[in-house]
């Protein structure tokens, strides 16, 4: 008797066989949830949980893709379900089913019907670096909540329980560069307070993509602030407990992470705020006061050069004459 059936592997099957092959990669986890939202949309589209992957043609994912680009009704968190998918994300959604159906055609050898789609086009939006102006307005927007309105009394700006963690955040992710990701996986364990060094872990347990860990520094004004942090906390010298919290005590979440730097951004009057905005001015300030290219593209976890030469580009600097590592933080007198 036949135990192997030979009309081929369904959809909903391979995309679990091939988000375990990257999870043995190491991928980060934020990578591999893109991936399973990118895929779980194709399968949602077909409407047919038990189509057989080899049966994807070409054609099939050309319309797919059109689909996501005129016809698609976002649900977003945040709102704004009005706006069509950004051209960046179709660019994404084809990079994810370029990356399943190559793995998929040589495991299962058949031809990839990805070859024959192609790559939508998107223009690259521009990086914008915070001023030393908007850096101390956001910092300044941890200590106090927005204005409060009370009968019977005078209005009054009560104070942030977890002022102190935001602040700490913040300079660490201007003055190390990190990614949310990163910097929400970090344990107290993974910093030095005396020497500034911070160990960034790859894959799920570190956040760093691609597998990729690596070392930064903090410097004294971050120190000091991350200090003065956990200084506050029962637990500031457990190592294996998480070095930022949420209200729950739980890990700060990267989603979170980004809804409280918008906010923050909005009591500041800073426009644009986000966490990888950090990692820009981290970049562009560090190549402005004299970093080499090649040791940014370590501090940041680049596995090539291409965005630390656009990096470079934005700051206008001699790369070859730069040799002097820099601090924005301390720089700037935080």
């Amino acid at each position: 008797m036949k135990k192997f059936r030979p009309s081929g592997l369904s959809l909903s099957r391979a995309i679990d066989g091939f988000l375990q092959f990257k999870a043995a990669e190491s991928l980060a986890k934020g990578t591999l949830v893109s991936y399973r939202q990118h895929l779980d949309g194709l399968k949602t589209w077909l409407e047919d949980d038990e189509c057989v992957v080899q049966d994807i043609s070409t054609q099939l994912l050309c319309k797919y893709l059109v689909y996501l680009r005129e016809e698609y009704v976002p649900r977003r968190i945040t709102g704004h379900n009005d706006k069509p998918l950004s051209p960046k994300t179709i660019h994404n959604v084809w990079i994810s089913l370029s990356a399943f159906f190559t793995w998929a055609s040589t495991e299962f050898e058949f031809a990839n019907p990805m070859k024959g789609v192609p790559v939508p086009k998107f223009q690259k939006v521009a990086v914008e670096v915070y001023t030393k102006e908007q850096i101390e307005a956001l910092l300044k927007a941890c200590d106090h909540c927005s204005e409060a309105q009370v009968t019977d009394r005078r209005k009054y700006t009560p104070p942030r329980w977890s002022a102190k963690r935001d602040r700490a955040m913040i300079m660490m992710l201007l003055d190390c560069g990190l990614r949310a990701n990163e910097l929400c996986s970090l344990k107290i364990g993974d910093i030095d307070i005396k020497t500034g060094k911070v160990d960034i872990k790859h894959g799920q347990e570190g956040g760093a993509k691609g597998g990729k860990g690596r070392v930064v520094f903090m410097g004294k004004a971050t120190r000091r602030v991350v200090w003065r942090y956990l200084a506050d906390r029962v637990d500031g010298n457990d190592q294996t407990a998480p070095l930022f919290l949420a209200r729950t005590d739980r890990p700060k979440r990267k989603d979170a992470l980004r809804q409280l730097i918008v906010s923050l951004g909005k009591r500041a009057g800073v426009k644009h705020s986000h966490p990888h905005r950090f990692r820009h001015t981290f970049a562009i300030t560090y190549l402005r006061s004299g970093g080499d290219v090649f040791t940014l593209q370590a501090l940041l976890g680049h596995g090539s050069l291409d965005m630390v030469q656009h990096y470079a580009r934005i700051a206008q600097v001699d790369v070859e004459n730069a040799h002097r590592r820099a601090s924005p933080a301390d720089n700037w007198h935080l």
